[in-house]
């Protein structure tokens, strides 16, 4: 049975309240000297950085670049890798002529290719959105191949019953089925394609907020990196939030079998 914690839930408190102990503990550290305020400044003063951020409405722009090349990226890859899982986890010849390839580069850490792209495709948006969309695509393909074999037979029958051809079965019958475990891969996906963004916006240093993060490094203004790099923290959170939420209202019926 899945439960849902809700904001009156003592769980969801209890984490809440665990989060504002450490940054209570980090700002008393800070504070007596036992933290170096050069390297660790207290959350207090990010605190103060942040909203003058968010104030001045410096955080629109570089977060827009971000979110673009992910948005862009992330779609792109789930759209594709659905359709292939789907062939995959249907037809045994394409399971067969893919899967060497797919073995041969899920593995590879994709920060690793990053040099190679560099060379071929420079340090714009084609790498950003190549090494993105493949840092995305495998887990979506895995999960809609588990998906689409995990389909129950009963169903397959049944539309064969009522005459539906192959194309027609995967688009009403198998992807429906498949949508949970689908999902559950795109879900994880968005984490892996937020990391990706910022290496890659860090790597090439042309824009966004991972540019920013390693230039405020670099100019050694370490608050605003701190505050920047909370303000991405919160940003994987609220993405996170709400695909929870759209997933839940894309598969209640799943759901409510398992309860």
């Amino acid at each position: 049975m899945r439960r849902t914690l809700r904001w009156h839930d003592p769980e969801r408190w209890l984490g809440l309240a665990t989060v504002a102990v450490l940054v209570g503990l980090l700002e008393a550290a800070v504070r007596a000297g036992a933290v170096n305020r050069a390297l660790v400044p207290a959350p207090s003063t990010v605190a103060q950085k942040l909203v003058a951020l968010v104030g001045a409405g410096e955080v629109l722009r570089p977060l827009g670049e971000t979110l673009a090349l992910l948005a862009l990226a992330y779609v792109g890859a789930c759209a594709v890798a659905v359709a292939v899982g789907l062939l995959m986890g249907r037809f045994a010849w394409v399971h067969g002529l893919l899967e060497p390839l797919v073995e041969v580069l899920r593995p590879l850490p994709k920060p690793a290719l990053l040099p190679p792209l560099i060379l071929f495709l420079g340090i714009g948006a084609e790498m950003k959105l190549t090494i993105i969309g493949l840092g995305v695509f495998f887990p979506v393909l895995v999960n809609t191949v588990q998906g689409v074999r995990g389909t129950e037979p009963v169903l397959l029958d049944m539309a064969r019953t009522f005459g539906h051809g192959r194309a027609r079965t995967l688009l009403t019958v198998v992807l429906p089925a498949a949508l949970p475990m689908v999902l559950a891969g795109m879900r994880v996906s968005l984490g892996l394609g937020l990391v990706l963004v910022v290496i890659a916006e860090m790597m090439a240093g042309t824009g966004g907020v991972g540019y920013l993060i390693l230039d405020m490094q670099r100019s050694f203004r370490v608050p605003e990196m701190y505050a920047w790099t909370v303000i991405l923290a919160v940003l994987g959170w609220g993405l996170n939030a709400l695909f929870v939420r759209l997933e839940r209202r894309v598969t209640h019926w799943s759901l409510a079998t398992r309860e």
